[in-house]
């Protein structure tokens, strides 16, 4: 079949990243002897200068790697809890009803530095320094704009003017970043290199330093700043009030990211890696349960069957997510019954010829399912009315969504990273004096119901949609992979892994065939509203597709042309071949390697 660009082969590495100088930062590690690690956290925080509306050094990041030395998965979890101050009491008695989508409140304690730095220091091989070297050089030197970035700061250019003044400072200065040319951030630079001059005055052994820039950055001047600023201004949310932050510098030192072990689930021979219940990751391994039962070989992979029987499945999988889904430090998430065969053929029975639009959790282990979503509901129909209205409006309020990155790495020596780093985008709340960035906004993510699974507490980590797959094959490591796109991050990952484990296709073709999502259940982002039976199906599907769909009963409309997608992956083959694919939506992503 027609493919946008070739699949990329190799024996040396490979890295697929979601930006082309993130690709090229992952690779040149690689070829100056850097391993796996060590390239992956130099793409990832390369990408923070690069997409700076898609994720930043405030943001999260989970990772799922394999390391060949040890001959196991980790899953490193970089996603940062809720502050001690934020609990439903307090988010109350200032008369919110739900977070809000932007501003301070909906700040977790930003994980994805320590994701990074605890990944480089027990299986890199490279000094902070060196790794770090790449993003503070963009930073400083001016790193390319891509046309979204500018597009992006437009439509909070109001926002910041009246009411974020440090991020239109850094932002907006000379008339904002132009698509084509360069932008710098000296203060992320300086930022940056600080952290590296603390870590080496600690030492000149690898670990130590990197412990040392942890400490910086979690119990140093980074957390210091956080808190200052924090304490000092009171940020317009989505709200349409402004608040102070509830995220201190003491919430900052008592966090370190986490290691644990993959969830995972066998289809078809292949045992597929997810992180666990605080991410949505597992409703990839329920929906690919579901699937199991069906003749998925035997459908058209554009065709209306292939996309029906995928998205029924999915409004399943994804309403046991909202049902039982969170920290299991703080919920009882009955997750082997979630994933056992058992559960999955009694679930399967629900997926008929015609499209049920109904809300159906199930009930493992006898369980009631409790849920928001009556009310999510409301909320969607009540944003659409305010929204002919112009009430409320993106440039008032900053309700701007951001999106994500990914990065797939493997080396020569057979270690795999999977990574999705995220938030802390540049709209989602003022950018720190001195630091360059901002804080995240997954906190939005969290019900102001303690009972609930996903509901609010202090220390509990939100629910997130960051989700890195990999995949094993006859028990040894095959596939990395994953994408942006919140929601749809477990959509677009199991269509592609379905279609190159049942349909044969390559990463590049399976990458490259048009997509599509379901919007039936509840968003976990602002304002957490959902939409029963949506499926949207990418323009280039035959017109043929969209009438069988609607006549099943989908309300299904066709998106444009090349607009579902941003998957990156890399496998490696028995014979030692490595191979990678990246989207080409947005002219963006791009695999390397030879």
């Amino acid at each position: 079949m027609f493919t946008t660009r070739p699949e990329i082969a190799g024996t040396f590495g490979a890295v697929a990243t979601t930006h082309w100088i993130a690709s090229q930062v992952g690779m040149s590690v690689l070829e100056r002897g850097g391993n796996a690690f060590d390239a992956a956290a130099a793409a990832g925080f390369t990408l923070q200068i690069v997409e700076p509306h898609l994720n930043g050094p405030g943001g999260d990041c989970p990772i799922i790697l394999h390391s060949a030395a040890l001959g196991t998965q980790q899953v490193i979890c970089g996603q940062g809890p809720a502050p001690r101050a934020m609990t439903v009491g307090k988010m109350q008695s200032l008369g919110l009803d739900i977070v809000p989508g932007t501003g301070f409140l909906c700040a977790p304690v930003p994980g994805a530095f320590d994701a990074w730095a605890l990944m480089l220091r027990d299986h890199g091989t490279w000094k902070l320094r060196d790794v770090l070297e790449y993003a503070i050089g963009y930073a400083a030197r001016g790193a390319h704009v891509v046309p979204r970035v500018s597009a992006t700061l437009e439509t909070v250019r109001p926002l910041f003017e009246s009411a974020w003044p440090s991020s239109a400072a850094l932002w907006l200065r000379d008339g904002g970043p132009k698509p084509g040319r360069l932008y710098t951030n000296p203060e992320l630079a300086e930022t940056y290199a600080r952290v590296v001059r603390e870590a080496e005055a600690a030492g000149s052994d690898r670990v130590t330093q990197i412990d040392a820039a942890r400490d910086a950055w979690y119990g140093g001047f980074v957390a210091e700043a956080i808190d200052r600023f924090g304490r000092s201004f009171e940020a317009l949310d989505t709200s349409g009030r402004r608040h102070a932050a509830l995220l201190t510098a003491d919430d900052m030192a008592g966090w370190r990211a986490g290691i644990e072990t993959p969830l995972t689930h066998d289809y078809r021979g292949h045992t597929v890696l997810k992180c666990g219940p605080w991410s949505q990751g597992p409703a990839m391994l329920q929906t690919l349960a579901l699937l199991e039962g069906f003749d998925i070989a035997a459908m058209d992979p554009v065709g209306a069957e292939f996309v029906h029987t995928v998205v029924e499945a999915m409004k399943l999988s994804y309403a046991d997510r909202e049902a039982y889904y969170g920290d299991p430090d703080f919920t009882d998430v009955p997750m082997t019954a979630l994933l056992s065969d058992a559960y999955a053929a009694e679930r399967r029975r629900l997926i008929g010829a015609q499209a049920n639009n109904d809300w159906r959790p199930g009930s493992p282990e006898g369980r009631t399912p409790r849920t928001d979503y009556p009310a999510a509901l409301r909320r969607a129909r009540d944003m659409a009315a305010a929204a002919g209205t112009g009430e409320p409006t993106v440039s008032r309020l900053g309700a701007s969504g951001g999106d994500t990155c990914h990065i797939d790495v493997i080396d020569k020596w057979g270690n795999f990273v999977s990574a999705t780093p995220s938030a802390g985008w540049l709209q989602s709340s003022p950018a720190i004096p001195g630091l360059g960035f901002c804080l995240g906004s997954r906190c939005q993510m969290f019900w102001l119901d303690e009972t609930l699974p996903n509901g609010l507490q202090p220390g509990k980590r939100p629910r997130t949609t960051l989700s890195p797959s990999m995949v094993l094959r006859d028990g040894k490591p095959w596939m990395s992979f994953g994408t942006p796109g919140g929601e749809q991050q477990d959509q677009w990952q199991p269509i592609m892994l379905m279609r190159m484990v049942d349909h044969r296709f390559n990463i590049q073709q399976a990458i490259d065939l048009p997509s599509f999502h379901s919007e039936h259940w509840i968003s976990s982002f602002w304002p957490r509203g959902a939409r029963p039976g949506k499926v949207v199906v990418e323009g280039r599907f035959a017109p043929e597709v969209l009438s069988d769909l609607t006549a099943r009963g989908h309300a299904a409309e066709m998106g444009g042309e090349w607009s579902e997608g941003r998957l990156t992956g890399a496998r490696l083959e028995p014979d030692g071949q490595i191979f990678a694919g990246a989207n080409p939506r947005g002219m963006q992503g791009y695999a390397v390697g030879r």
